[in-house]
């Protein structure tokens, strides 16, 4: 019985880290957005679940602009215009399909226009986030912040 009990006591703690490991893969957390053409990073990403187990993700920080440190989205419409881009929710609705998630938003807040969205885990500290037109996608890679 004791030695039931110890094992039992050993094997919790590697449960509890192997759990935590596991998280640290989902999407969940804070990414950096990096600039196709510069390979700059622009700005940092925080990707949030919901109970219903979609994500979003919400621009905390603009690392990098062309219109100052504090831009707004001035090409975008409707409610989004003229907002202050940090805080703003910049990808909506990813909902788990597989081994990926899909059927969201995404908006890119350089030009306005909004586009079908998925996103997928490339490894524990990459993610692979597409905005597609039809059959058309456009990747860009997000490096987990550490």
């Amino acid at each position: 019985m004791r030695i039931h009990t110890l094992a039992l006591l050993c094997a919790l703690p590697l449960a509890a880290l192997s759990s935590s490991a596991f998280a640290a893969d989902g999407p969940v957390g804070r990414w950096k957005t990096i600039d196709d053409q510069t390979g700059q990073v622009k700005s940092i990403v925080e990707i949030s679940q919901a109970t219903n187990g979609t994500l979003s993700g919400r621009v905390v920080e603009v690392l990098q602009s062309d219109r100052g440190p504090n831009p707004v989205c001035d090409k975008c419409s409707g409610e989004r215009r003229n907002k202050p881009i940090t805080g703003m929710t910049i990808l909506w609705d990813l909902k788990p399909d597989g081994n990926e998630w899909a059927g969201g938003t995404i908006l890119d807040p350089s030009n306005g226009k909004t586009y079908k969205s998925k996103a997928k885990m490339l490894d524990a500290n990459r993610l692979g986030v597409s905005g597609c037109i039809a059959f058309i996608c456009r990747e860009q890679v997000w490096q987990r912040e550490t």
